[in-house]
């Protein structure tokens, strides 16, 4: 290949590169408002409910320390977006069907490595659901307090996110 062909080629690249993280952000609909709220819910009391399981399960260190740390923010998440459901005067009805609550009843059923690995598996797929679903709120989320709640809580989604990844890929 030439050295016009191979510039042509790196061109092309390089800007691929940029478009396949941009279009992350939008691969998700932000949710209506109300459903916004709920997931935002959901998830909090998934994160809650799972760090508190882990806690009392595992001895792993990097899962207690996961748990630990999902607990202690996820608590404070809960209560700011309580206070912004508020500002925002949107209500929610929680899914009775929503999926967290089979993973936890799941999660229950074991114990020792079984259980580290299945937690940090859900941990992995909900800190990915989540991050979407924060990203495309604060992109396109209706509500000005809500978004500004998407928007403020999208880098701990990404850090919460990354962390999943590491621990999920430990075993």
């Amino acid at each position: 290949m030439n050295s016009l062909g191979r510039r042509t080629v790196l061109s092309f690249v390089l800007a691929a590169v940029p478009a396949a993280y941009a279009s992350r952000a939008f691969a998700v609909d932000a949710l209506p408002d109300t459903r916004f709220v709920g997931y935002a819910q959901d998830h909090n009391d998934f994160e809650i409910a799972s760090a508190k399981l882990a806690l009392s399960k595992s001895s792993n260190e990097n899962v207690r320390a996961f748990a630990s740390r999902m607990l202690t923010e996820h608590s404070l998440d809960a209560e700011h977006l309580a206070k912004v459901r508020a500002e925002a005067g949107v209500s929610y009805a929680p899914d009775p069907n929503t999926p967290t609550v089979a993973v936890l009843r799941r999660l229950s059923g074991l114990e020792g490595p079984a259980f580290d690995a299945a937690y940090a598996n859900a941990q992995l797929a909900a800190s990915t659901n989540a991050e979407a679903q924060y990203g495309a709120y604060s992109q396109n989320g209706k509500s000005g307090p809500l978004r500004r709640y998407a928007i403020d809580e999208y880098p701990k989604k990404r850090a919460h996110l990354e962390y999943a990844q590491r621990l999920a890929g430990a075993f």
